[in-house]
């Protein structure tokens, strides 16, 4: 019996995601749809609706047309959800870039993305963003032509000089989001992503956690990744419960408070995020027993995490969701009545629809319970990568199957456990870090000779950054040197957590580094085992 398991075969929603959107507001106008806790918005849908309306109308009137890129440079906020549907409604694509991104990382997007629309906030207490941009830009040729600021006249003046809205809905085989996430290439690629991909895969998702207009779900992970955006956003006006904001970005405690205060019935989160929850000092003095049902995703799932969830948040039916961005970005996930040892040690089975299998080196399946890559396929594999045809070929073979590079094992039953990664990626808290790219950078320091990125072990976060640096003969330079030399440069969660200097690098006989052994080595000599011995689905 071979490694191939197929989800039940249900209708596909035909229709872009603003015609969803509308459809939940008009069914439900009074009900309430969006609460921003940080910026006090309370929004109905018909308010929602009407608030999306004049900010797709603004867009029009900057003079953007359907099919322009638009980007959002933001953390979690009211004004990201707005531009989030408004980009739908005006047939334009929505640009997610991560707010921890710095000049080095802007500029490439800026560039490589081609948007003619940058929406952000001025600064905040992490970065002053219109400095960074405007290094981002110097020395630039783009196709930038408006840089509106949330909270400014920038933003007024487009809300006050509406345009006209196309007649006509949008195809939804029409790309509606790119979302740029790190490979072994090193650069950053752009995710084509579909009106069809994204309501299919929330609808699927929807109908896995049991959501409905009864719901409120808390979202305290980002906006720009696909956890948010899609597993958020979407599930919600499939959906047409509440969904709830607790923070501009992860705040353990801020979180806490929004779960009991607005009663919500779900909740989203990495491991990282469900352990801060859980080990936050005033953790017992919130009642969280409006929970039922929730999400963890965006990295391995510690075993014994997901219980604590199960029983100390009275959670029970916490589920476990596997995918990536170019699938939409989920293929598996557990269901909330599951029993609990398929929810703790394994990522479930394939959503409906779509197709998995376990593939050897050569692209046959193999047998089950042997170990192999995890393929996909189905309607919510990527168009493509953004203007990268071969990388795209390398992702998605000539039969539709998408090869994720993660390594897994099927049972009889078409449950999977995932096993590891073929691909050289770290996986730090849910972002998804690239070391090729790390390495590239602190090639640039003029001190360094030769770098070699890996990740390692950790408790809280999944994986922490590691750098072996040998230095140009002469030279010195200290740990902390190093990291002051990404601070501003790089996004904070690819600052090298641990460093170590070397005069040379563990090689294969024909010259290949071999960054297993340099994981084994970071192990050892920081005392890691208890962190590399964690079990997880």
């Amino acid at each position: 019996m071979l490694s191939y398991a197929r989800g039940p075969e249900v209708p596909l929603l035909e229709s872009p995601i603003y015609e969803i959107f509308a459809a939940t507001a008009e069914r439900s106008p009074d009900r309430p749809a969006l609460i921003v806790c940080h910026q006090n918005v309370r929004l109905t849908w018909g308010e929602l609706r009407g608030r999306v309306e004049a900010v797709a109308r603004g867009l029009a009137g900057l003079g953007l047309r359907p099919g322009d890129r638009v980007g959002v440079w933001a953390s979690n906020c009211l004004e990201w959800v707005l531009l989030q549907f408004a980009c739908a409604q005006a047939q334009m694509v929505l640009v997610n870039i991560n707010p921890a991104y710095r000049s080095h990382e802007l500029r490439y997007v800026l560039a490589r993305s081609g948007m003619r629309a940058l929406f952000l906030w001025e600064s905040d207490d992490r970065a002053d963003y219109r400095a960074i941009l405007d290094e981002a830009r110097e020395g630039q040729s783009l196709a930038l032509v408006h840089v509106v600021y949330f909270g400014q006249d920038s933003w007024s003046r487009m809300l006050e000089t509406p345009g006209t809205l196309p007649a006509a809905p949008a195809d939804p085989h029409d790309v509606a989001n790119m979302q740029y996430t790190s490979g072994t290439t090193g650069q950053p690629k752009g995710v084509l992503l579909t009106h069809h991909n994204l309501v299919n895969n929330g609808m699927a998702f929807a109908a896995g956690l049991c959501v409905t207009e009864q719901d409120r779900i808390c979202v305290p992970v980002p906006l720009y990744h696909c956890f948010g955006c899609v597993i958020g956003s979407i599930v919600w006006i499939v959906s047409g419960c509440a969904m709830v904001i607790p923070a501009a970005r992860f705040d353990a405690l801020a979180t806490l408070q929004a779960v009991a205060s607005e009663r919500a019935t779900a909740l989203y989160g990495v491991p990282a995020m469900f352990i801060a929850e859980l080990e936050h000092p005033d953790f017992g003095r919130f009642d969280l027993t409006s929970l039922r049902t929730g999400v963890m995703a965006g990295a391995p799932c510690p075993i014994e995490v997901m219980k604590r969830v199960m029983t100390d948040m009275h959670c029970p039916g916490i589920t476990i969701a596997y995918g990536q961005t170019e699938s939409s970005p989920v293929v598996t996930m557990s269901h909330i009545d599951d029993a609990i040892e398929n929810r703790v040690c394994t990522v479930g089975r394939p959503l409906p629809n779509t197709e998995i299998q376990i593939v050897s080196p050569t692209g046959a399946p193999v047998p089950i319970g042997e170990p192999g890559e995890v393929c996909a396929r189905g309607y919510m594999v990527m168009r493509g990568y953004d203007q990268d045809p071969e990388a795209t070929s390398r992702a998605i073979d000539s039969e539709g199957w998408l090869h994720t590079g993660d390594l897994g094992v099927m049972r009889a039953d078409g449950y999977i456990k995932i096993t590891g990664r073929a691909k050289d990626m770290i996986i730090r808290g849910g972002e998804n870090i690239s070391p090729r790219e790390i390495e590239e950078f602190l090639h640039t320091h003029r001190k360094i000779a030769e770098v070699q990125v890996v990740g390692v072990p950790d408790l809280r976060l999944g994986e922490a950054v590691a750098v072996w640096v040998r230095l140009r003969t002469g030279e010195s330079a200290t740990e902390d040197e190093i990291r002051e030399f990404c601070r501003g440069r790089i996004a904070h969660f690819k600052i090298p957590h641990y460093v170590r200097f070397v005069d040379a690098f563990p090689m294969t006989v024909s010259g290949k580094v071999q960054k297993f052994r340099m994981r084994e080595q970071e192990i050892r000599a920081r005392g890691l085992e208890g962190a590399a011995d964690v079990r997880t689905a």
